[in-house]
Formats: C-alpha cells, structure tokens, sequence
C-alpha cells in the first residue's frame, strides 16, 4: 500500500501592491479634502509638530501627554475660527475679529473702523453648525493621522481597511451640510477673499 500525504492548503494570497496604492491614495484623497475644510493654519501647526510630539509614532507616556494637548487645542482653535471673521477698511488693512450676537468685535480696532457699523457680521446659526462639523472633521483628521494612530491604537491598524473609508465619507457629509449652510467668513487661519464678506456700512447711515 502506498501511502499518500496531505498538502497544506496554500496560504491566502497577500494584496497586490497595486491594491494597497489604491486604498492609500483613496485615503490621501479623502483626508485632502477634509483638510480644505480647515484653517490652513491650523492644520500646518498640527502637521508640523505631531510627527515631532509622537517621535514619529513611536511614543512614550510623555509624547502621548504632549499630542494630547497638541490634538486639543488644535481642535479647539478649528472650532472657534468658525466664531471669527476679517473687514478690510478703505485703507486696505485686515481687521480680524469675534462674531457676537450683535455684530463683529474687533480685536484691532483703529479709527477707520469707528465710524462703521458691523450689525451684518452678527452671529448666525450657521456659524454653530460650522463650528461643530470642523472639529469634527479635525477630529477625523488628527485621529486618524498615521503617527496619531501608531501611537495611540497601533492594534487599529489591523482595521486599516475601515479606517481608510472614513475620511471619504467624513468630507462628502461635511460637504454637504456645508452646502446647506453656506459660510462666507474669513477668520483666523483662513485666507482673505476682497469682498467675500458683507461690507459694513457707516454708523450714521444705520441710525
């Protein structure tokens, strides 16, 4: 009689390398978009030092402190540039200010802005719905940046796949509210666009 062995069943094929560029560059695309929905400032501040804060994703206790603080106040400034605007006066400078109930407060106010009146820039319920989907997004972003997530939850990246679908679907429902609510200020972090915002008219001509 012959006896006759039993092959192992061959291993599962590993992906392709065109497979995993293509799930990377839908990933860079997503978190792309996303970003373009942020103060550019901020975002380059947090994309500067978090490779720095989480020795490139290879954290101990204190760098985990550090990007913590680094993640909140990062999150916290996106969410309040959403409560900022800018007027440029007849002089040309940029004047950046705080959105409230009755209208723009200047941080630098000069006496070309005295004369003006800034009821249109009040505060809207649009602000708080951009304010609230851009920490979101930053959230998103932050989180699921690849030092962040080496060296918070570095078992997630057996999840990578979900991981990369994220920020796509993120930017498309953040998109779209954004539509819903459109927004024409230009605070901190944001570039100045001439006559992007509502211009102020003279105090005499309101009264």
């Amino acid at each position: 009689m012959s006896s006759t062995t039993t092959q192992p069943p061959p291993p599962p094929p590993l992906p392709t390398s065109t497979a995993v560029q293509n799930l990377t560059q839908t990933t860079l695309t997503g978190v792309g978009n996303l970003i373009k929905l942020l103060p550019t400032g901020t975002v380059f501040l947090f994309q500067f030092l978090n490779p720095l804060l989480t020795n490139n994703g290879k954290c101990h206790v204190v760098n985990k402190y550090l990007t913590s603080f680094l993640i909140a106040i990062s999150g916290f400034l996106c969410f309040f540039a959403s409560f900022t605007d800018s007027y440029t006066d007849s002089q040309g400078n940029t004047h950046y200010g705080i959105v409230t109930a009755t209208g723009l407060w200047l941080i630098t106010p000069s006496s070309s802005t005295d004369k003006q009146d800034f009821s249109t820039y009040r505060l809207r319920l649009g602000d708080f719905v951009h304010a609230f989907f851009s920490l979101i997004v930053f959230a998103v972003v932050a989180l699921l940046d690849p030092n962040s997530v080496e060296c918070f939850y570095p078992s997630f990246k057996s999840t990578e796949k979900v991981l990369m679908a994220v920020p796509p679907v993120i930017g498309v429902v953040s998109s779209a509210i954004f539509v819903l609510f459109p927004n024409n200020r230009h605070g901190f972090g944001y570039p100045f666009i001439q006559n992007s915002t509502p211009t102020p008219t003279p105090a005499s001509a309101s009264a």
